[in-house]
């Protein structure tokens, strides 16, 4: 599920896993694959003279909160609506309660996500923006703190609210828990990914 989260520019602001059976990451209206996220991390972290470093993220975005869709509605089977109702269409919110983790394969439903975000959603390039000075990290409109973002890392490195299934992460996290342990630098200080 995803949690809210602080930013300094938008207030409070959704993010994390929205469905298990899919490695798909929301910020409010961006949409980005998990994998992708903690690849961004991780050349993140290995800029460590430019100040401030700048990049830019491949996303989709959905402007519209109805094209979004309404997630606790999804989630009770009430009603489907938006891409998130079309995403519990085919992936339902599970029936036992126990069952409710994050499945490290959800990238095997990747072509079919991207199939559906192509009907929803638009392709877009936003800026990111590491301000080692003011240990800032901004991601296209939504600035946070450095504590608040290393909270997004974490999120991810857990599995979100349910967390892994069965305590299992799926590659692409350890190998970037070990790689940023690795790197280092500015952006990593004080992370702790346990």
């Amino acid at each position: 599920m995803p949690l809210a989260f602080e930013s300094l520019s938008r207030g409070t602001v959704a993010f994390g896993f929205f469905n298990i059976d899919i490695d798909l990451l929301l910020l409010q209206q961006y949409f980005l694959f998990a994998d992708d996220f903690c690849r961004h991390l991780v050349r993140m972290a290995e800029e460590k003279g430019q100040d401030p470093f700048e990049t830019t993220w491949q996303v989709y975005s959905i402007d519209e909160p109805g094209k979004i869709g309404d997630l606790m509605a999804a989630i009770h089977a009430i009603r489907y609506t938006g891409f998130i109702g079309e995403v519990y269409k085919r992936f339902p919110f599970p029936k036992r309660e126990t069952e409710f983790k994050q499945k490290p394969e959800g990238f095997q439903n990747r072509t079919w996500v991207i199939s559906l975000l192509e009907r929803w959603a638009v392709s877009e390039t936003v800026s990111v923006t590491v301000d080692w000075e003011n240990e800032t990290v901004s991601i296209g409109e939504y600035l946070f703190t450095k504590k608040v973002f290393h909270q997004l890392v974490q999120y991810v490195w857990v599995g979100g609210y349910p967390q892994w299934k069965d305590g299992i992460r799926p590659d692409y996290v350890t190998e970037m828990q070990r790689s940023l342990e690795k790197v280092g630098g500015r952006l990593m200080q004080g992370l702790v990914l346990r």
